[in-house]
């Protein structure tokens, strides 16, 4: 099956919202979101500090609830997920990147991967094979005996994107993974994920601040304030 055979609604999000707080002090950080992400693409959560891109971005990576609405994923309903259920479904189907890569600094590469896919509960006779993999695919399993304090911004970032896609996520979610890197390395890591999503069928949801990737992306939501902006919209 081709990519583009396989384009059905990966995510969708109906009238979500989020509300911290209660009484007079509840500040509504998510207010009525409704869009759709396909599988195999890339969509971009764009905004101002604030306007609640990395709540969504949690509430989709079901480590956050909404306050209302509803998030689907292939169609799952994750808001009435218990929550042991929801640690497996993050475990399985969706990979998760940080701004700060998250690296343990005194294991290698390989051993940043191998252990995430312990912690995923893969049995260990799989985790080998699998991160070597990993590393192949992000175009680092020449550098995977070297710790993280000796491989570059770019490097760590690719390492992070390797465990992440390590035990093979419908769907990975990176929030502002271009922030703590040059333009031409940040723009390099948006090609990777343009691979990725281009060879694997993967869909990829992301955070950003850097107006240069957007060009690279299926789609566009900007977020102001909790709603979604006019850009989007039109």
């Amino acid at each position: 099956m081709t990519v583009e055979q396989a384009r059905t609604a990966m995510v969708i999000a109906d009238q979500v919202t989020r509300v911290f707080g209660r009484g007079d002090g509840a500040v509504k950080a998510l207010n009525e979101i409704s869009f759709t992400a396909e599988q195999g693409t890339i969509t971009a959560l764009r905004g101002r500090s604030g306007s609640g891109k990395t709540t969504l971005l949690n509430i989709i990576g079901a480590l956050d609830r909404p306050s209302e609405g509803r998030l689907l994923l292939q169609g799952e309903d994750l808001t009435v997920l218990s929550e042991k259920q929801r640690n497996q479904l993050r475990r399985k189907r969706i990979g998760l990147i940080f701004q700060s890569y998250a690296l343990m600094p005194l294991m290698s590469a390989y051993e940043n991967v191998e252990f995430g896919l312990r912690i995923a509960g893969i049995s260990s006779s799989q985790t080998r094979r699998m991160a070597e993999e990993a590393l192949e695919q992000v175009g680092m399993k020449e550098r995977m005996k070297h710790r993280p304090g000796e491989l570059s911004g770019g490097e760590q970032q690719r390492v992070a994107i390797a465990r992440a896609i390590a035990h093979h996520p419908v769907l990975l979610l990176a929030d502002e993974p271009t922030a703590e890197l040059d333009s031409k390395t940040g723009r390099s890591v948006i090609r990777l994920f343009r691979e990725l999503v281009d060879r694997l069928g993967m869909t990829i949801i992301m955070t950003t601040h850097d107006l240069s990737v957007l060009s690279m992306m299926d789609q566009t939501i900007a977020l102001e304030d909790g709603h979604i902006g006019k850009a989007s919209e039109e």
